[in-house]
């Protein structure tokens, strides 16, 4: 926003030409540089409240030091990097391993495991919290907290028609870490399978001369340099290349592999000699 419509200037990141990502981001560089570095935990607490999504932001704004960290490099500034690196790590443990609080839509009395003198502990609230995390260690790390939570609260009441709070979320880590070993168990079959299918691969068929090897060499041969439909040779690469095809393809009228020396001499356009006669030649 503009300095003017700032409501805390001291907080408030102001941009005063076009708003633009990058606008933003020179912005936020220069007010790093401008607070006082003993601000720094207000400055993120309100610009926190100022955004949609508070880990994202936090995430970016850490990316976004880090990418001009050869900014940070004297000593003072130094200080600034690691400090706003430690309070934006703070924010997000605060945010990722806080208790459940109580949701807008409060939670039906029958769905609440237990009450304690500060809060209130639901399973029901823990597993849709446990939805939101895409990282396997942040829902054990939450889950445990819960239930050491639980254990020091002081609890005023219990319903006893649920399963017991802990014991609830020791089965779900539980789930959780067998799910994770059974599906790691099944992408390590997976990829041995494939290595095991590419190592037993039937190897390609290869296709038997039943007469003289210089028949299909000259064939190749004149395509290679007689045959030109549209000015370009027919078979526009090197005679070490198309002998390494032939031989990989083709074997001898008594399956044995063929001499790719041999081949190439074949192939050369110099060696007339070896040509066929000209009633077994093939003509194209």
């Amino acid at each position: 926003m503009p300095a003017a419509q700032a409501i805390n200037p001291a907080f408030d990141i102001t941009i005063e030409d076009k708003i633009t990502l990058q606008n933003y981001c020179t912005a936020l560089l220069n007010k790093v540089f401008e607070l006082p570095q003993s601000q720094f935990p207000d400055f993120i607490n309100y610009q926190s409240g100022q955004v949609k999504d508070v880990l994202l932001w936090l995430n970016k704004l850490e990316k976004l030091i880090a990418i001009n960290e050869d900014l940070f490099t004297s000593e003072r500034a130094l200080s600034r990097y690691n400090k706003l690196f430690n309070l934006i790590e703070h924010k997000r443990k605060e945010l990722q391993s806080s208790p459940v609080k109580e949701p807008k839509s409060k939670t039906p009395k029958r769905l609440i495991n237990a009450d304690a003198e500060d809060r209130h502990f639901s399973f029901y609230e823990v597993k849709e919290q446990i939805d939101t995390f895409e990282n396997f260690g942040e829902k054990i790390l939450f889950l445990t907290e819960e239930i050491f939570e639980y254990k020091q609260a002081d609890i005023i009441s219990i319903n006893n028609k649920l399963q017991s709070y802990d014991e609830q979320c020791n089965f779900l880590i539980e789930k959780l870490q067998t799910v994770r070993k059974m599906r790691c168990d099944m992408e390590k079959e997976q990829l041995e399978q494939v290595h095991n299918s590419n190592t037993h691969k039937i190897p390609g068929i290869k296709i038997q001369l039943n007469g003289p090897i210089n028949i299909i060499t000259n064939a190749f041969k004149q395509m290679m340099t007689n045959v030109k439909p549209n000015g370009s040779a027919y078979i526009p690469y090197k005679i070490i290349d198309v002998a390494q095809f032939i031989c990989e393809n083709f074997v001898d009228d008594n399956g044995e592999p063929l001499s790719q020396a041999t081949i190439q001499t074949y192939l050369s356009p110099n060696r007339t000699d070896k040509d066929p006669n000209n009633d077994l030649k093939v003509k194209l």
